[in-house]
């Protein structure tokens, strides 16, 4: 069970029902199954690796047992390659990123492949940013608390950094490129995840100014800002693959949910908005589907205005619950949302909540809008104990999402 305290959050048959829906599709989420020998049939002599983000230094131990690699250029926060952080980029994600150029930058040729892992997380840890690094963070730490998406966020971000954007191609340039990709972007559009190292970008600097704009920024200027290549023969030698997406988890899930005897429904793989928004849409739609089992992926937005402590799963689940407080019908409903890579801003993964959790709250005298308006979802779902836990997993495909009327 991938769920570590799935014990104690299973207190009723539908959270039973919920939590084992969510396991499998968690469990889903194994690369090891992955038939990674079709995607790399090549004659080329000289082979690369370079991997960035969560999941790429297992995904590197796969393949050294397949390939005979050259040199391997690995960053993950764990592994035994090198360490990077994330959600912030830091210095240690520069140093790896620049001695990544350093190596390659006009010095491979059109015999060499370089197999590039491209997986969640990567936008922070794959970083040459034209401007100075302290900024650079500041600019991720406004965005992160900007209420962004992911689109709006990688958009700055590609016309911040020379790696984004299909930077990283032009760096290998003319070497041929296999670039497996390993989504966390709602939609997959494989230019947006990790910010597209390896792909054609489609957005240009005036669009990175109306991001600018609309959220008000104060880090980033206009100044700053570069244009991504746009140059057709960087690409041409280039193959993007999407090797694992939230779909993967999401069929899962409904797979499980049906040997329940349930009806089971994948309505939106690439939700997003604000929480707030999210939440009701949510309700809105169990309350009126004439299916158990709603399953969503992708990745809402928080603003964050309050000091609490919190994630977007653990906010939309509370935000879910203040508008199940006041439904009055005797259906059971309830969610969970939870971060695919089991860390959603805190330890827990993300929440369950339902009228056991309410109850919970009511027995305790907690206040959901006082939780709510200082963000700190987090310490809410400590005290009603229906905070999920899974550690920190290997690989990070968005949000998954279930509600349930059953």
């Amino acid at each position: 069970m991938i769920i570590k305290n799935f014990k104690n959050l299973n207190i009723s048959s539908e959270r039973k029902i919920a939590l084992e829906i969510f396991n499998s599709g968690l469990s889903a989420l194994d690369y090891k199954k992955i038939n990674f020998d079709k995607y790399l049939k090549t004659k080329q002599n000289n082979i690369y690796l370079v991997g960035f983000g969560k999941g790429s230094a297992e995904i590197a131990d796969i393949l050294r047992k397949k390939i005979k690699f050259k040199e391997i250029y690995v960053i993950d926060v764990k592994g035994r390659y090198f360490r990077g952080t994330h959600p912030l980029p830091s210095k240690k994600n520069f140093l790896f990123t620049k001695k990544l150029i350093e190596r390659f930058e006009g010095k491979l040729t059109k015999k060499d492949l370089v197999i590039v892992l491209v997986c969640g997380g990567g936008s922070a840890m794959l970083i040459y940013p034209k401007i100075g690094l302290k900024r650079y963070i500041q600019v991720n730490q406004e965005l992160l608390k900007s209420g962004a998406n992911i689109y709006e966020m990688n958009t700055i971000r590609k016309h911040l950094d020379l790696v984004k954007g299909g930077g990283l191609v032009k760096i290998l340039y003319p070497a041929k490129i296999i670039s497996l990709i390993f989504s966390d972007v709602p939609g997959n559009d494989l230019s947006f995840i990790a910010s597209g190292p390896t792909v054609k970008d489609k957005t240009k600097i005036t669009d990175a100014l109306r991001i600018i704009k609309k959220y008000k920024l104060k880090s980033v200027r206009k100044e700053d800002l570069i244009e991504t290549p746009k140059e057709e023969k960087y690409f041409k030698k280039v193959k993007n693959i999407l090797a694992l997406s939230n779909l993967t988890a999401l069929k899962a899930m409904k797979e499980k949910a049906e040997s329940f005897g349930l009806k089971a429904k994948i309505l939106i793989d690439n939700l997003k908005g604000d929480v707030k928004d999210v939440a009701k849409f949510l309700f809105s739609k169990i309350r009126n589907s004439k299916e158990n089992i709603l399953i969503f992926g992708g990745e809402t937005t928080v603003k964050v205005e309050g000091k609490g402590k919190g994630g977007r799963n653990q906010e939309l689940v509370l935000w879910f619950l203040k508008d199940l407080a006041t439904y009055k019908k005797g259906d059971n409903i309830g969610i969970v949302s939870i971060n695919s890579d089991g860390w959603d801003n805190t330890e827990f993964a993300g929440a369950i909540g339902d009228k056991i959790t309410l109850e919970k709250a009511k027995k305790l005298n907690l206040d959901i809008d006082k939780f709510l308006e200082n963000n700190d979802s987090f310490h809410f779902f400590k005290k009603v104990k229906d905070g999920i836990i899974t550690g920190r997993l290997p690989i990070n495909v968005a949000d998954l999402i279930l509600v349930w009327k059953i």
